[in-house]
């Protein structure tokens, strides 16, 4: 073939690049509600200027030691360690992928070992380059780089679900412990007062005053409060250990001085559910998979169409060293493959099927992602105003226990009520108050679930690009 037809018929792969055979990506449909069934506001401070939750969401609970703990996850949690190795992996992976893109070129030399009967003398030396390059005629191969960064994108976002969710779970567990601390200490005050009346009745019954049963009765109580502070020794720790494996930390050389439960709330703006869509990194993800799949779709039509190489050589070769390098040894080769599959057995077709359906599965998974998020809003949003109105109703119950405590004791004070019955009262201010942390408690932890179902501070967070 002459040079001027070589030429052109080399430049076809080159003007064709650029096509790209697959389907457009949309984001897939979902139905959404125009607002939270369950969002009535009650249990909210309302801050119509807030719209995002700040990425460090925990610091709306005004606790210096939940501060503490929550910034070493980021840093020093193990299971993030491994998503964000994990997400680093798949950015590589698109280095990978586009390096397909790119001709490879090599250099070598050759020197002859047997030319027929020709002597060891007479061998020639060579020296060469070559080039090939594979046009990425039909977007096969920018198809695969699309789908190498989309699942980079993925991991990305999955990394930023599992910062969160350990954040949350630490914040749960925190208010837990604090819980166990404020239960174990008036669990101590009801214990004295029980034991104390406990012992004034024995003695009035000693004396002959007393009713063995109202002894019995107080003994009970007592060995319940016993048993229920034993208890807390046992969840006390296991919640402490928990929280020092999600902050990077030893158990054994982990512990959080016993403290109060705190009665500070942030404000949390719910949004509208079309914005959760951009607040969670899980839904995130699972739409960067959708479009992953949807980029393997036009890999696998690309199947269909042609291949084509292009390939150059040049180099010396000479039987001479001393004229090796001469114009006149040097050589030069160009050359056009083109390749289609005829026959494959039907290969092609269910490559093409496989990846539709991996297309469709991501899909339904990504729609049920978006689903179960509106679930888990509308479930703590529902919790979070029931609780709201049981801790009042408490807390009410709770300030007239303590009123009648008052009384009881001022009526002792002035001789017109007997110390046992002083005690009841004391007894039931503090049972109540154990229903108030108990109720406190629930409602922090819903408030952390409510955060994590609204995607926390994640749509503030810096996430890295991947190139």
């Amino acid at each position: 073939m002459r040079r001027a037809t070589i030429v052109p018929a080399l430049l076809v792969p080159v003007l064709l690049a650029g096509c790209s055979i697959g389907p457009h990506y949309k984001r897939p449909d979902m139905a959404m509600p125009s607002a939270y069934k369950e969002d009535r506001g009650a249990w909210r401070r309302a801050v119509p200027a807030a719209q995002d939750i700040p990425e460090a969401w925990w610091r709306g609970y005004d606790d210096p030691v939940l501060d503490a703990l929550e910034r070493q996850v980021a840093t020093s949690n193990q299971t993030v360690k491994t998503a964000e190795a994990l997400g680093r992996e798949a950015v590589a992976a698109i280095a990978d992928a586009r390096s397909s893109l790119f001709p490879t070129v090599g250099l070598g030399d050759w020197e002859g070992r047997m030319v027929g009967t020709m002597p060891r003398l007479m061998q020639p030396d060579a020296l060469f380059g070559d080039a090939a390059w594979k046009p990425d005629i039909w977007g096969e191969l920018r198809h695969n780089v699309e789908s190498a960064s989309d699942q980079a994108a993925a991991a990305t976002d999955e990394t930023g679900a599992v910062i969160l969710a350990s954040e949350a779970t630490l914040a749960r567990s925190y208010f837990a412990l604090r819980a166990q601390d404020e239960m174990a200490r008036l669990l101590q005050q009801e214990l004295h007062a029980i034991a104390t009346r406990a012992d004034i009745l024995r003695n009035q019954f000693d004396t002959g005053t007393g009713d063995d049963a109202a002894v019995l009765s107080a003994e009970t109580a007592k060995e319940e409060i016993s048993a229920q502070l034993a208890a807390i020794g046992t969840v006390r720790p296991r919640l402490e250990h928990a929280i020092a494996v999600l902050t990077g930390n030893a158990p054994a050389e982990f512990s959080i001085a016993p403290a109060s439960i705190g009665d500070t709330f942030p404000t949390i703006p719910a949004g509208l559910p079309s914005v959760l869509l951009e607040r969670r990194p899980d839904i995130a993800a699972a739409e960067r998979r959708v479009m992953a799949a949807n980029a393997r779709i036009g890999m696998a039509l690309a199947a269909w169409y042609p291949d084509f190489t292009l390939s150059a050589s040049s180099g010396y070769a000479s039987m001479a060293m001393s004229k090796f390098l001469q114009a006149s040894n040097s050589y030069w080769a160009l050359g056009l493959a083109v390749a289609q599959t005829i026959f494959d057995g039907g290969r092609r077709q269910a490559r093409v099927t496989e990846a539709r359906a991996a297309y469709e599965a991501t899909v339904a998974a990504y729609r049920q992602t978006v689903l179960d998020a509106f679930r888990q809003v509308e479930d703590n949003l529902s919790s979070a105003d029931a609780l709201s109105g049981q801790l009042r109703a408490e807390e009410r119950a709770a300030a007239r226990a303590r009123a009648s405590e008052g009384l009881a004791q001022a009526e002792y004070r002035a001789g017109e009520e007997r110390y046992p019955v002083v005690l009841l009262t004391r007894i039931a201010t503090l049972r109540l108050a154990r229903t108030v942390v108990q109720l406190r408690a629930e409602q922090l932890q819903v408030s952390v679930a409510l955060i994590e179902a609204l995607g926390g501070g994640w749509n503030n967070r810096a996430s890295p690009t991947p190139p």
